[in-house]
């Protein structure tokens, strides 16, 4: 990896594990916990592709099997997130682009669902029984909805700051804040396609509507002066 996404990723995959392990992980929510990791690396394998996406998920995976409170072997999550940023970069986007929210959003299904199987796996393969426990199907499903809901706020985000990184022609090249108004906009369209509500110009139109009814009230007036 160049030296420019190997900077991005860490400081990237940190600040998500900092938000998890001190925010996410302290909400107490049933079944799973919200993975603003692996949405992390989610969002960089779309833009970096499969080869990126392994090494960006190993090094995060790595890092929450380092971070406290971890109570499992070194390297099990590194493995997973391996595997997962992997098969997140065969679903890149062509030439970078999102023609619509459904692709995405069907990949952190999938990288949602994949993770914990694969981490309940690697955890049987060592002995480790605690996801029998809990219940396998309960931490699926808790996952899924979890992650489907956050992704929205944060894999946009994330993607384009990876795009403007790499001084992609697909990203904002105006001012400050240029990264963030292409998130917002493509934030929109991930929502937008999972409700069908135009979120994106709703605003914009709005304006033209307001403008089109006060230059028609003028016209009426004018009329009505003049006879």
């Amino acid at each position: 990896m160049r030296i420019n996404r190997v900077i991005l990723s860490s400081a990237l995959v940190v600040v998500a594990l900092v938000v998890q392990v001190s925010v996410l992980a302290r909400l107490q929510l049933p079944g799973a916990v919200p993975d603003l990791v692996l949405l992390t690396v989610l969002g960089l394998a779309l833009v970096y592709g499969h080869l990126g996406g392994a090494f960006v998920g190993f090094g995060a995976g790595l890092l929450s099997d380092l971070a406290p409170p971890a109570d499992h072997a070194a390297g099990r999550y590194a493995l997973v997130l391996c595997v997962i940023g992997y098969a997140a970069g065969l679903a890149k986007p062509d030439h970078g682009r999102l023609r619509s929210a459904t692709g995405p959003m069907v990949v952190v299904v999938c990288a949602a669902i994949g993770s914990t199987l694969l981490y309940a796996g690697v955890g049987a393969l060592v002995g480790d029984t605690a996801a029998r426990h809990v219940g396998l199907t309960n931490l699926l499903f808790t996952a899924a909805v979890y992650d489907l809901l956050l992704a929205p706020f944060t894999v946009p985000f994330i993607m384009a700051i990876a795009r403007r990184a790499e001084n992609d022609p697909l990203a904002e090249t105006s001012g400050g804040g240029g990264s963030a108004k292409n998130g917002t906009s493509i934030a929109s369209g991930w929502l937008s396609g999972g409700t069908g509500l135009r979120i994106g110009n709703q605003k914009g139109g709005l304006r033209v509507k307001a403008a089109r009814n006060r230059a028609a009230r003028a016209g009426r007036i004018k009329g009505v002066k003049r006879l």
